[in-house]
């Protein structure tokens, strides 16, 4: 079956992606508007991009009001910080995705504690066992109010429980719990793995070869 996405309505384009592309890591993003107000709000549409420099990307879809909070607090403010999600704050985290009118503090709605942030004004979610510090680089509107959002990391925070070895940066990440989200309303456990080792050139004989 071949569906032709240029002639579909977003409804039918969303499902077939989000349905297909799983699991997608959960971003729980904390952003400041200009006078201060904080906004939080979970986005799956996001993953890291590469390393050197450290780079993130974030694709926010659109809101018949216009720009969700997230976007627009970020165009203004040029900071945001990203929470990664355990299972335990599910709850919390979906309290947050409310349709809640502007300037309301989905932190405070959801009983979330904040710690301040180091390099950006934007506080991270204290409960969560790692956040990204994050600085835009670029914004880029890929239709009516949908953006992607493009963001230099500047600080990790691991919590220091989830540390195996911090000097080579050896993380216990099965001890994180995250989740990610599925498809419909289903969200993912990573605890389901295997191990594969990348192949080198040239080619091992295969054997009995």
């Amino acid at each position: 079956m071949r569906y032709d996405l240029e002639t579909l309505p977003e409804r039918i384009a969303y499902k077939l992606l989000a349905a297909t592309t799983v699991p997608r890591p959960i971003a729980w993003v904390v952003t400041l508007d200009r006078e201060g107000r904080r906004n939080a709000a979970p986005y799956s549409f996001f993953n890291i991009m590469g390393s050197a420099p450290p780079t993130v990307a974030l694709g926010i879809m659109a809101d018949p009001r216009g720009l969700k909070d997230t976007a627009q607090n970020i165009a203004d403010m040029g900071e945001f910080v990203i929470n990664l999600v355990p299972e335990r704050l599910v709850g919390a985290m979906n309290q947050t995705a409310i349709d809640a009118p502007r300037g309301v503090d989905e932190l405070a709605l959801a009983g979330l504690e904040t710690l301040a942030s180091t390099h950006v004004a934007p506080p991270r979610i204290a409960e969560s066992p790692v956040a990204y510090e994050c600085r835009l680089v670029q914004m880029v509107e890929t239709g009516p109010h949908q953006v992607l959002v493009i963001g230099r990391v500047l600080a990790v925070h691991i919590a220091d429980r989830f540390l195996i070895d911090p000097a080579r940066a050896h993380i216990d990440t099965p001890a994180l719990d995250l989740v990610a989200r599925g498809f419909g309303a289903t969200y993912l456990r990573a605890q389901d793995s295997f191990q594969l080792e990348r192949p080198t050139w040239p080619l091992a004989a295969p054997p009995g070869g």
